[in-house]
């Protein structure tokens, strides 16, 4: 039996992944759905081509490149280890290494090997005509409770959503082998609330999916739930962009770290310059200064110790930070500096608004607040105590209005909006 190494490319775009239908220039199942894929190869087409092109990662971008056109829209998430897959027809054992990418554009342009694409829940791999263990592919790679718990790279928005579709890909899995198992369900949805104290989303979103589906206990309510509640989270945090471009209305912005909803409220603020701070530890207004940039935006990058000064010095009319919670009193938990900035912004008269969707209010008043590496701060043999927190708290009072897909909220607002976040908790 001949052995073919292959790759298997799950392009994930807001909670969708992209699925083509095969066509009959490809050699094997085709009609049948898949993902982007191809065999770990040399280009036959280019004699030339470096031993590189028999690497997986290099044939998994050449195939999204050639098959979708979308090899600049993607970030590789994780790859999955390698399985095989014999097939006695085709006397062919596939070793499949599956990856999964987040793509940051839909406008796929299809290659002769498929006939058609669509971007589906990945759910419906389960219910589809696919390639051989396409679902096993995408096991390997689809997030899980450990990815909530474990991933330090992105925001509470980012991985509500995850959580999302962890308890959503379970709840399908339960539904297919009838298994009917709303207990467990509910400890996964208990295990995913948990996995991220600091990050009252995350709780709300799993906590409003099973409130839903606690009427009927099953594992397709859950799953119809959670998908609905991706649904509106992707929507409610494109709202309250919008909410916080029309309160700011253009002109001299500040940010500090990094939030999408804040990244997207820039764009459609379209200001006339953004004051980036670069938001140690971690560094994460780097990007977001070059993200901005390369939009066209006007931009100046500084330190966070030079934030305060440079406020002072300059005509700024709004300051816009992200949270990963908002308290019920008001105050707003983010990366650390906001508070500072928060005191310079005050001393300047100049508003501070937090923009985040209402799922970011917590129910809980005391905060929980992640603490950094004491390594990114100080890293030798010094008997030195080292403080390092990544989030603090930013009192109500610098808080000029919190902007939600509900409006823009005061601090009554947001008690209001934490009780309805303790009904839902009761599933």
């Amino acid at each position: 039996m001949e052995e073919t190494h292959v790759v298997t490319c799950f392009l994930r775009n807001r909670a969708a992944v992209l699925l083509v239908r095969r066509s009959d220039a490809v050699g094997s199942y085709s009609g049948q759905w898949g993902a982007v894929a191809g065999h770990v190869a040399p280009d036959p087409d280019d004699p030339d081509e470096s031993d590189a092109a028999t690497d997986p990662d290099a044939a998994a971008r050449r195939e999204i490149a050639e098959e979708t056109g979308l090899a600049d829209a993607v970030t590789l998430v994780r790859r999955g280890n390698s399985f095989p897959v014999a097939d006695d027809d085709l006397d062919t054992r596939w070793v499949v290494h599956p990856y999964l990418f987040d793509c940051d554009s839909r406008d796929v342009r299809l290659d002769e090997e498929a006939t058609e694409s669509e971007w589906v829940p990945p759910t419906e791999i389960l219910r589809r005509e696919t390639v051989p263990d396409l679902w096993t592919s995408y096991d390997r790679v689809r997030p899980g409770a450990d990815t909530v718990a474990d991933d330090r790279d992105h925001g509470s928005t980012y991985l509500s959503v995850r959580a999302l579709e962890t308890l959503r890909d379970e709840a399908a899995l339960a539904v297919e082998r009838d298994a009917g198992d709303w207990d467990a369900l509910a400890t996964l949805a208990r295990d995913l609330r948990a996995a991220r104290p600091s990050m009252a989303v995350v709780a709300n979103r799993v906590n409003r999916a099973m409130h839903v589906a606690a009427d009927d206990r099953t594992p397709a309510a859950v799953e119809r739930a959670a998908e609905d509640t991706i649904a509106d989270a992707l929507d409610a945090d494109d709202a309250a962009a919008a909410v916080a471009a029309d309160e700011v209305d253009g002109g001299r912005l500040v940010t500090l770290s990094r939030s999408g909803t804040v990244r997207e409220a820039l764009r459609r603020a379209d200001p006339d310059g953004v004051l980036v701070a670069e938001s140690r530890p971690g560094g994460e207004g780097v990007g977001v200064a070059e993200s901005l940039s390369a939009d066209g935006t006007a931009v100046t990058l500084t330190a966070d110790a030079a934030l305060a000064h440079e406020l002072a010095g300059g005509d700024y009319d709004a300051v816009l930070v992200g949270a990963d919670a908002v308290l019920p009193d008001g105050r707003a938990v983010n990366k650390v500096g906001t508070r500072a900035v928060a005191l310079a912004a005050a001393r300047e008269d100049v508003p501070l608004f937090v923009v985040a969707a209402a799922a970011k209010v917590s129910t809980d008043a005391t905060p929980s607040l992640e603490r950094a590496d004491p390594t990114d701060v100080y890293d030798d043999d010094a008997a030195i105590d080292v403080a390092a927190p990544l989030f603090d708290v930013t009192p109500a009072d610098l808080v000029a209005g919190f902007c939600t897909e509900q409006g823009v909220l005061d601090a009554d607002d947001v008690a209001a909006v934490a009780a309805a976040h303790r009904d839902r908790a009761e599933w």
